[in-house]
C-alpha cells in the first residue's frame, strides 16, 4: 500500500468513537438518570446543534428551542418538592455538562433559571414562597434570573454592594443596578441582592421584571456566551411587596450558600464545554487528510488530544466527587472554590488545544471550536473568577483571610 491509498483506508476503517468519558464516569448513574443524561444529549444533538452556531452570530437567543427544553423537565433537579423533578446532584451534573457538550450559551440559560434563580427560592424563600413560584419555573412557565453583579461590584459584592432595599411599610424600595444578568431582557422575575440601609445585611427579593422602576438594557457588542442575554438592569424606586422578599435570606452568608452549590454547577459545564471542543476536535483529526494520511496518525497531534482528554478526566473526576459530597452533604464553599477554579482553567487549556489542532479552521463559526473557544472566557470568569476561588480555598486550608 503506498501513501495514496490512505484517502479510502480512512473512509474504510472503522474508527473509535468520538467519547470524552474515558473512565466511563457515566456507570455511576442508576439506569433512570442515565436514561435523562442520554434525552438530553438526544435534544442537545438533534435540536440544538443544527442552529445554535446562526442563532450564536446574530447574537440572539433560540426562542423556538424552549418547549424541547420544557419537555425534557429538568428545571428544579435536584430540588424536592414542589413541583421540582428531584434526583441528586450528580444527575445535575451529567445533565449540565451534556447541554455544554454541545453549547455553553444554553447551559448558562439553564444555570441561571434552574441553579441561581431557583435555587434562591428554594435554599432561602418561605414554604408559601417555594409554593407560588417554584412549580411554574419548573415548568419553565416562568423565567427566572439572578441578580448580584454590579456594573461597578463583582468579586467585592460580599461587602460593597451598592444596590440598596429600604422598607416603607409592607413594601422595599429598590435603587440600584445590576450588570450582567442572564434572561432578564426576556424573563419574568429575577432574584435581586440588595443592601438594607436599616441593618446594612444584604437580603434577597423575588422582583417581577415588569415592576415599575425595573429597567433593562440588552448588554451588546460580547465576544462570548452571544446566545445568552445579558442585561444592565436599572432600579428607580422600584417597589417590591414584603412577601417577595426572601424570607430566609438574613446576610450574605445566605447568597453565598447558593454561589456555592452553582459555583458545583459551572465546574460541570467546563467540563462539558472542555468535551464538545475535545470530541469535535478528535473527529475531525480523524478526517482530515495531510501528507497523504489523517493528521490523528501524527505524533503532535495524538499527543494534543492526550493532553486535552487527560484534562476532561481529571476534571471530570473532581466533579463526580464534588456531586457525591453535596448529596451526601458534606460540600462546602471551599470544595465548590476548588472545583470551579482548577475545572475552568483546564477548560481554557483544552479549548485552546481544541483550535490549535484544527489550524485556520479553528476560527471559523461552522467549525463548531471557535464558539467553545470564545464561550471558554465567560465560564473562566463568572460565578468567582480563578483568583477569588483560590483565596476561598487558601483561607480554608491555612486559617488565614487573605481577602482585602
Amino acid at each position: 500500500m503506498n501513501r495514496h491509498d490512505a484517502p479510502a483506508l480512512a473512509t474504510q476503517v472503522r474508527l473509535p468513537e468520538a467519547d470524552g468519558d474515558f473512565y466511563g464516569f457515566s456507570g455511576l448513574l442508576s439506569e433512570e438518570e442515565n436514561a435523562l443524561r442520554l434525552k438530553v444529549r438526544a435534544f442537545m444533538e438533534q435540536d440544538v446543534q443544527p442552529v445554535i452556531s446562526d442563532f450564536w452570530e446574530r447574537d440572539e437567543f433560540p426562542f423556538q428551542l424552549l418547549p424541547g427544553l420544557k419537555a425534557l423537565r429538568i428545571s428544579g433537579i435536584p430540588y424536592q418538592g414542589y413541583g421540582c423533578p428531584g434526583g441528586t446532584t450528580t444527575s445535575l451534573g451529567f445533565v449540565t455538562m451534556e447541554i455544554a457538550r454541545v453549547d455553553s450559551s444554553i447551559a448558562t440559560f439553564f444555570g441561571v433559571h434552574s441553579g441561581l434563580a431557583m435555587g434562591s427560592i428554594y435554599l432561602c424563600g418561605s414554604h408559601e414562597q417555594k409554593e407560588r413560584w417554584l412549580p411554574p419555573m419548573a415548568r419553565m412557565e416562568t423565567i427566572g434570573s439572578f441578580g448580584l453583579t454590579e456594573p461597578e461590584v463583582g468579586s467585592g459584592a460580599a461587602g460593597g454592594l451598592t444596590t440598596t432595599a429600604r422598607r416603607d411599610g409592607d413594601t422595599w424600595v429598590l435603587n440600584g443596578q445590576k450588570k450582567w444578568i442572564g434572561n432578564a431582557t426576556w424573563g419574568d422575575i429575577t432574584i435581586v441582592w440588595a443592601r438594607d440601609l436599616d441593618d446594612g445585611q444584604v437580603k434577597g427579593f423575588i422582583v417581577e421584571n415588569r415592576s415599575p422602576g425595573f429597567h433593562v438594557e440588552k448588554i451588546l457588542h460580547k465576544m462570548a456566551l452571544r446566545v445568552v442575554q445579558n442585561g444592565l438592569i436599572t432600579l428607580e424606586d422600584c417597589r417590591v411587596p414584603e412577601s417577595n422578599r426572601l424570607q430566609e435570606a438574613h446576610s450574605f452568608r445566605d447568597t453565598a450558600r447558593v454561589l456555592a452549590a452553582t459555583r458545583a454547577g459551572v465546574a460541570w459545564e467546563s467540563v462539558g464545554c472542555a468535551r464538545g471542543a475535545y470530541e469535535y476536535a478528535l473527529r475531525y483529526a480523524q478526517r482530515r487528510m495531510q501528507f497523504g494520511k489523517p493528521i490523528a496518525s501524527f505524533q503532535l497531534v495524538q499527543d494534543l488530544l492526550f493532553r486535552m482528554l487527560c484534562n476532561i478526566t481529571s476534571t471530570q473526576a473532581v466533579c463526580v466527587r464534588l456531586s457525591q459530597m453535596q448529596d451526601q452533604g458534606l460540600m462546602r464553599d471551599e470544595h465548590a472554590a476548588l472545583a470551579k477554579g482548577v475545572c475552568t482553567v483546564r477548560m481554557r487549556e483544552t479549548v485552546g488545544w481544541a483550535r490549535e489542532l484544527l489550524g485556520g479552521n479553528g476560527i471559523l463559526l461552522d467549525q463548531q471550536v471557535g464558539r467553545f473557544v470564545a464561550d471558554a472566557e465567560a465560564l473562566y470568569s463568572y460565578e468567582g473568577t480563578r483568583e477569588m476561588n483560590a483565596l476561598i480555598v487558601g483561607r480554608a486550608i491555612t486559617g488565614f483571610s487573605a481577602f482585602v
